[in-house]
């Protein structure tokens, strides 16, 4: 069954989305990024608390991260302008005592920004519409991750949510002796179920040519939840600990997304094998970065694509899960999700 995707549908809004792994930014240090096309200046407090501001001055257009960060205030260097975290104004140093402009009342725009698990997220849309609470990884407390790996994919954000969820490329695209082959491919049937913002592939026991599971010894089950804009969690339950992947697709300007990978365990043996984590994480990464890279040169042409089921299927249940995000977000209502519980059957 073909199906044509949407490539002209905007970026999702009134939602919380991965902005940065918590370790790359410092008490009193501030850093620049461009999320969902907007120039955003994140910075940690004093006190270790992180915030997001729109990273242009309101004066002359600069960006302030060109300036200084004291941990509290931002100041630009062009003019000395000062912003609390709040975006708020707090001094203009051109000012004499007789001019009477009520500084406070000049802002750049504030983005709620929370840190959960180790990972900094950035509410985009309005405020009074923000839940709160970006996603989390169950059954791991406040733990942060052991590891994230980061890379910037060259597409658009709907060719790497849809690759991040598409069950048949691994014998072509992941192919290793430690992974899976084509020669080990086979028939695989998984239950599938409705979660908040997304679907949820039921709790089961790995596939037989997943052998990489069997490092983390006990006996193994996984369950794999996706929910929007771009979060994929993989729980992994072995005895009585847990291994999670958390996944997050973010785009940032055009043409261009980010794709952090973080991993979190409980098993204490597993931290001194950190570096071959890194190392897995970091090749499974690069070569779907590769292969979307490669993708481009035919997607120039514009050409009418198609999604199959069952293998597809999960890629269909995104674009229409975006549909109804945008549908109750500009008519109003709850967001009836469209995903039934189902059996998808594929070979990989």
């Amino acid at each position: 069954m073909a199906s044509q995707p949407d490539r002209d549908t905007p970026h999702l809004r009134n939602l919380w989305y991965f902005a940065l792994p918590g370790a790359k930014l410092k008490r009193a240090k501030m850093t620049d990024t461009v999320l969902l096309g907007e120039p955003i200046l994140l910075a940690r407090d004093s006190q270790g608390q992180p915030f997001a501001i729109r990273n242009i001055c309101p004066h002359r257009g600069i960006p302030l991260t060109h300036g200084r960060f004291d941990g509290a205030e931002v100041e630009c260097g062009y003019h000395g302008w000062r912003f609390n975290g709040e975006g708020r104004c707090t001094a203009i140093p051109s000012l004499t005592e007789d001019q009477k402009l009520d500084v406070n009342r000049i802002k750049v725009r504030r983005y709620p920004c929370r840190e959960v698990q180790g990972n900094i997220w950035v509410f985009f849309g309005d405020e009074d519409r923000d839940t709160g609470y970006p996603p989390e990884v169950p059954d791991i407390g406040d733990q942060k991750p052991k590891l994230v790996e980061t890379q910037v994919f060259a597409c658009e954000v709907d060719h790497a949510v849809v690759g991040l969820m598409d069950p048949a490329h691994g014998p072509y695209v992941h192919a290793a002796w430690w992974w899976r082959s084509r020669r080990s491919m086979h028939e695989k049937a998984k239950t599938f179920a409705p979660a908040p913002l997304g679907f949820q592939m039921v709790r089961h026991k790995p596939s037989s040519n997943s052998a990489g599971y069997k490092v983390l010894g006990g006996e193994i089950s996984t369950e794999i939840t996706f929910k929007l804009p771009g979060v994929r969690v993989e729980h992994i339950r072995a005895g009585q600990h847990v291994l999670c992947n958390l996944t997050a697709v973010t785009p940032t300007g055009e043409g261009t997304t980010l794709v952090n990978h973080a991993i979190y365990w409980t098993q204490p043996w597993l931290t001194p094998l950190t570096p071959v984590f890194r190392r897995f994480a970091k090749t499974f990464l690069g070569q779907d970065r590769v292969m979307v890279t490669k993708q481009q040169e035919g997607l120039r042409y514009n050409p009418n694509l198609m999604l199959i089921n069952d293998a597809d299927t999960q890629a269909k249940w995104y674009y229409r899960l975006k549909k109804e995000w945008q549908r109750c977000q500009t008519e109003g209502g709850d967001f009836v999700n469209p995903v039934k519980e189902t059996v998808l059957r594929w070979r990989s």
